[in-house]
């Protein structure tokens, strides 16, 4: 019969998990943020960084061949860059802009997504029609599940126990249990759906249709789509209206909706689903990243060459940053 732990060894256990999230917390809270915000070129092959006060470029490096998304480690430490057309995810160091690492993910990868402890990454392999998923100590592959044609969108649950992922030819968001490493359910959204956004506590996905100028609103308790945005900018024809990156504000009260080749970004009310304004940027809206402090909207335009700096408060473009060719995505360390 196994003996029950002492309450010696509770309290003994309880101090040290205490001491390690403290630690954590002190290393995360010691890191000053180096204001760079940092845009991937796909024509370019390159990373540009930009100073986010004074929105001078501070380098432009050669990263590999079409970079795309760029998303930040959850200390902010590393950027990782999705190297399509040399099938890796690309880990840098933000301080000093030096490659550390190239995890080979397989063939084509566009969107990723990484666990809320940076452990594992996620990554969509469009050629393939898989969600792949790797080991960001190792490098190593740990499984791999088939979704449908042309997956794009991937996004981590809440509290990490599923991936969500974008069907573009399907028009479907799959669902993926993490334990079971299996699809557990499809979800029908609107017309090649791209990207996927976590609100309101995890509680609502929101998926970008490109082709139906609308975002499917997700229920991830039962799974089904509760409620659908149509935006309608004024002069644009309904085909014009091409919905692809999204991003929130840190309360989780606006959303920010990148309309593609309707040349605006939709500011949504998240608790109303109300479109509150389009704000003008350049030429294809398309990747999405909001500063920290939520002031400043930073909106890559992949037929303009360029990104626009949009102040959140007055709702207008204030800046624009000459990003080179067919900038991608946007991450900011500020």
């Amino acid at each position: 019969m196994n003996k029950m732990p002492s309450p010696k060894w509770f309290a003994i256990t309880l101090l040290l998990v205490t001491a390690l999230l403290v630690a954590a917390g002190l290393a995360e809270a010691a890191r000053v943020a180096t204001g760079q915000v940092f845009v991937s070129s796909e024509k370019d092959d390159a990373i540009a960084a930009f100073d986010a006060r004074s929105r001078q470029q501070l380098a432009v490096w050669r990263q590999c061949k079409r970079p795309r998304h760029l998303q930040l480690s959850p200390d902010r430490a590393r950027l990782y860059v999705a190297c399509s057309d040399d099938h890796r995810v690309d880990v840098v160091d933000v301080a000093s802009r030096k490659t550390l690492a190239s995890l080979p993910v397989g063939d084509d990868p566009e969107l990723f997504d990484l666990s809320l402890d940076g452990r594992m990454l996620y990554v969509s392999n469009e050629e393939d029609g898989l969600l792949s998923a790797y080991d960001t100590a190792s490098g190593r592959r740990v499984f791999a599940v088939k979704v449908g044609e042309e997956p794009e969108g991937v996004k981590v649950s809440a509290d990490g126990k599923r991936v969500y992922v974008t069907s573009e030819v399907a028009n479907l968001v799959h669902v993926i249990d993490v334990a079971t490493r299996k699809v557990v359910s499809n979800i029908q959204v609107g017309n090649r759906p791209r990207r996927l956004l976590l609100l309101r506590d995890g509680k609502e996905l929101w998926v970008s249709n490109e082709l139906s100028a609308s975002v499917s609103v997700i229920r991830t308790d039962t799974l089904e789509v509760a409620h659908t945005i149509h935006f309608t900018p004024r002069g644009f024809r309904a085909g014009d209206v091409t919905p692809v990156g999204m991003a929130a504000s840190s309360d989780g009260t606006r959303a920010y909706v990148g309309l593609g080749r309707a040349n605006h970004v939709a500011v949504v009310d998240v608790a109303s689903r109300r479109v509150l304004d389009y704000v003008l940027v350049g030429r294809r809206a398309w990747g999405l990243a909001l500063s920290r402090d939520n002031a400043r909207l930073y909106v890559a335009n992949g037929l303009s060459d360029d990104v626009s700096v949009v102040d959140a408060a007055s709702g207008k473009a204030i800046a624009t940053l000459r990003a080179g060719r067919v900038p991608h995505s946007v991450a900011i360390d500020d």
